[in-house]
């Protein structure tokens, strides 16, 4: 019932910039610590020296078949932008968009309550949203979050010399895609969505560590995007070693037979002046490296003082494909795959 789905649904980074070419950029207003100048993942507005709101939303169509499934997987991927701030969600808001003259209520009734379900286990209510009848399915949240403003973590304060941490495995994009062309097989696809139903929770545990300098979530631009947004925001560049991304388990094998999606290509053709790729790269690892991923993991930028630490607590917290990517340099903006 829909042409796309989950953060595939996302326009390319280059269609945004020229929709947005014209938006005043919301900079210089008393108490608003982020806004649209670097791209980040929520807006923040201190309340006190103490408190500010992290406020986001996300939705789209739906990435799987199964309605319940579908609903943790987009609430999850909201919650996501408030965690990678570094903030903890204290409410969110429904917006539902369904054609309800071809969709049994019960079908809209089980997204709602696969939503609901991801809300109570990061307790937090849903307490209220917006709905209308629309030509495809959508779902997502508005997620209103707290965090104290010394603490906020945003996507453009890495350091020269900070490492890159990735904290769940890629390939989610290209997973979809075999799911669509009926290639997933049922373990694979439970994987995939383990994956995309994982909270991202860790980030509000992730602010308290000295040396965590700054993060993100990868979502609709893929590895390289994201990567590249908080290169620009820093005004440095980033090395990657692509032995040493996590992979969910068969998207490398996928990947080199072709399978894809669309989102990959429109990402590649918005970025790709800014990577530099081995002459010799093949068009799987590209592909891999433009992924989008629906609720994917956080990227961090820490010290290698506090890396271990990092380390040790994300996988704690059962994030066990997290790894080291490689390192953020003072140079121009750009990112490097070796």
């Amino acid at each position: 019932m829909a042409h796309g789905g989950g953060c595939g649904c996302k326009l390319s980074p280059a269609v945004l910039s020229q929709i947005l070419a014209k938006m005043p950029v919301a900079a210089g207003v008393e108490h608003l610590l982020v806004g649209t100048e670097t791209d980040d993942d929520a807006a923040v507005y201190r309340i006190n020296e103490h408190q500010a709101i992290v406020a986001t939303t996300d939705f789209f169509m739906p990435v799987v078949d199964d309605p319940f499934d579908f609903g943790r997987i987009a609430a999850t991927n909201a919650l996501s932008d408030v965690y990678a701030m570094g903030g903890t969600p204290i409410m969110a808001l429904a917006v539902v968009g369904m054609p309800v003259d071809k969709m049994p209520v019960e079908i809209v009734q089980d997204i709602l309550a696969g939503g609901a379900s991801v809300c109570a286990a990061a307790g937090i209510p849903i307490a209220g949203g917006h709905s209308i009848d629309s030509p495809e399915p959508i779902y997502g949240l508005v997620a209103i979050g707290l965090v104290d403003p010394s603490r906020l973590l945003r996507n453009s304060t890495a350091r020269a010399g900070d490492k890159i941490v990735l904290t769940k495995s890629l390939g989610v994009g290209i997973y979809s895609a075999a799911l669509n062309r009926q290639e997933l097989a049922a373990p694979l696809y439970q994987e995939m969505l383990h994956s995309m139903t994982q909270l991202n929770s860790v980030g509000a545990e992730l602010q308290g560590i000295p040396g965590v300098h700054g993060m993100t979530d990868v979502t609709g631009f893929g590895l390289l995007g994201h990567l590249l947004e908080m290169c620009k925001g820093a005004s440095l560049s980033a090395e990657l070693r692509f032995d040493a991304l996590p992979l969910l388990t068969n998207a490398q094998r996928f990947a080199e037979m072709g399978i894809g999606t669309g989102g990959a290509k429109r990402n590649w053709s918005s970025y790709g002046d800014k990577i530099d790729l081995p002459a010799d790269c093949p068009d799987w690892r590209r592909s891999l490296l433009c992924d989008p991923q629906t609720s994917g993991g956080l990227l961090i930028a820490c010290s290698g003082d506090c890396l271990q630490q990092v380390l040790e607590l994300v996988r704690a917290r059962h994030f066990v494909h997290a790894r080291v990517l490689g390192e953020f340099a003072a140079t121009e903006p750009g990112v490097r795959v070796r």
